[in-house]
């Protein structure tokens, strides 16, 4: 095995073995900008770009940065999914890589390397990450690139590198902060494996003062607008979450780590807690079993267990090369690629649009896998993350076509009001080029950025229903029905309401509108 130290790439291997490299992460990437259209526009990307029109110190239910980069890619390279989705592209790729460096710093060679970047690259849950613009792409490459550094510090780096792991980690943190589930691992991880140098140590304390510094700006903006992620995670915890118990969280978590790969990551974390010449890296099993233990009990949805991936492959990728590394087990190691790469193909489709709908439906029934749903909403023929593709520019639409039945002294007066921040975001981004207006939600950071001047204006709703809004306004009447057949169903047969004559005054509504979940 090579000195964990030495550089990444390596440079005296031929140039074959270092191509190899970088072949999984130019895959995985060069897949996710080939199949960027998918089937359309998702949920929350159409969200974020609201966010980036307000940008912010923070959000109800984010911090600022990826909202930051999605404001800087949409100003150099324009709003085409093919330009919002080339971050998660590369961050794809990124995370192959960072685990192919990881392997190396574990000692791994140029199998452990590579059979680290194809089970990264291949693991279907972040393959379904990375397919549409979200702080979970880049989520994987802050946890990869810490987990990265932590091993050269086990490896006998400098601890001045703790440094390096508070500044990855702090701006992780101003990107989600799920990454408080890394910082408690990596603690926990310490001290199970009984590893206090860290600790007599003055820079993993510098390390962590800079997290927290570089993760201050959030927090002040928290505190000034009363802490809107901690009622917005409340709120989705008792009405939103499906939940999920141990079992449930595991088998998830089979699925989405990609069930044929289970002897790489599943094998890697093994051979961390259990194996002798693992011993100065234990702290990394103990730091992945500590998050996972963690995260179910507190609720975290499955998928939050993904950035840890990366490092289980990473470990498998060392544990599989030493295993093959002796007489006649050599040909385990093109098995092993292959097995991976073939429960990717197999569950490939489920993550990411790769298939025409029809062809997809009849695949999921064939397989035997129905449409899942990590909230409590009844399902339709696809699952969320899919339905949650179709129907935007239908809607935004639909709701022209009902400003253009008013009276042509009202059309040029009117307020769209959505339930929540897909339908106010499909207004936001098809609306302009149908000479609709800004929409307005009570729904999380729409909330904040007010009703604007709807008091005087002629509303048009989407959704809720007839006794409410005459509760609200002295005139509503049907203007139109929006129908979506593979959209989720509760985005199916909406009404379209025109209300009239505002009851009260605005500002005393809008309080009652807030809707952070």
């Amino acid at each position: 095995m090579q000195n964990p130290r030495a550089p990444w790439p390596p440079t005296g291997e031929p140039p074959r073995d270092r191509i190899a490299y970088l072949l999984p992460a130019l895959a995985v990437a060069a897949l996710h900008v080939a199949t960027a259209p998918g089937y359309g526009i998702f949920r929350d990307e159409l969200y974020y770009l609201a966010c980036a029109d307000h940008l912010a110190w923070g959000y109800v239910d984010q911090p600022p940065l990826s909202i930051l980069v999605l404001a800087s890619v949409r100003a150099l390279l324009g709003d085409s999914l093919l330009a919002i989705r080339l971050v998660p592209a590369l961050a794809a790729g990124g995370a192959a890589l960072l685990a192919a460096s990881t392997a190396r710093a574990l000692g791994g060679s140029a199998f452990a390397q590579r059979l680290a970047a194809v089970a990264t690259a291949a693991t279907p849950i972040a393959m379904a990450l990375c397919g549409f613009y979200s702080m979970n792409a880049l989520d994987l490459v802050f946890w990869t690139g810490a987990f990265r550094i932590l091993a050269a510090i086990l490896a006998g780096g400098s601890p001045r590198l703790w440094l390096a792991f508070g500044a990855v980690a702090g701006i992780g943190l101003q990107n989600k902060i799920s990454v408080l589930f890394l910082g408690f691992g990596v603690v926990a991880g310490l001290v199970a494996a009984r590893r206090w140098d860290p600790f007599r140590s003055r820079w993993i304390w510098l390390g962590g003062a800079l997290a927290a510094a570089l993760f201050l700006p959030n927090l002040l903006w928290q505190a000034a607008h009363g802490w809107p992620t901690l009622e917005f995670m409340e709120n989705a915890r008792r009405y939103k979450m499906s939940g999920a118990d141990p079992v449930g969280f595991l088998g998830d978590l089979l699925l989405f780590g990609n069930p044929l790969a289970l002897p790489v990551w599943g094998g890697g974390i093994l051979w961390l807690l259990v194996r002798p010449e693992a011993r100065p890296f234990r702290p990394l099993g103990w730091a992945s079993v500590a998050i996972l233990v963690v995260m179910i009990a507190t609720g975290a949805k499955p998928y939050y267990f993904t950035p840890a991936l990366p490092l289980a492959c990473a470990a498998g990728g060392a544990a599989w090369e030493r295993w093959t590394d002796r007489r006649g087990r050599i040909s385990y190691r093109a098995m092993a690629l292959a097995v991976v790469l073939i429960g990717a193909a197999f569950v490939a489709p489920f993550a990411k649009p790769l298939l025409p709908v029809e062809t997809f439906v009849r695949y999921a029934r064939a397989v035997g896998i129905l449409p899942s749903a990590g909230e409590r909403h009844e399902l339709g023929r696809l699952p969320q993350h899919f339905a949650d593709m179709h129907g935007w520019k239908e809607l935004a639409e639909a709701v022209a076509r009902v400003r253009d039945s008013l009276p042509p002294e009202e059309r040029d007066r009117v307020c769209v009001a959505g339930q929540n921040y897909g339908e106010a975001g499909a207004i936001d981004f098809f609306g302009p080029a149908l000479g609709l207006p800004k929409a307005i939600a009570g729904h999380n950071s729409y909330w904040h950025w007010g009703p604007g001047d709807c008091a005087d204006k002629v509303w048009i709703v989407i959704g809720d229903d007839r006794e409410t809004l005459e509760s609200l306004f002295s005139s509503v009447e049907l203007g139109g029905t929006f129908d979506c057949d593979l959209c989720m169903p509760y985005e199916d047969d909406k009404p379209l309401w025109v209300c009239r004559g505002l009851r009260g005054s605005l500002e005393e509504l809008w309080p009652k509108a807030k809707r952070f979940i």
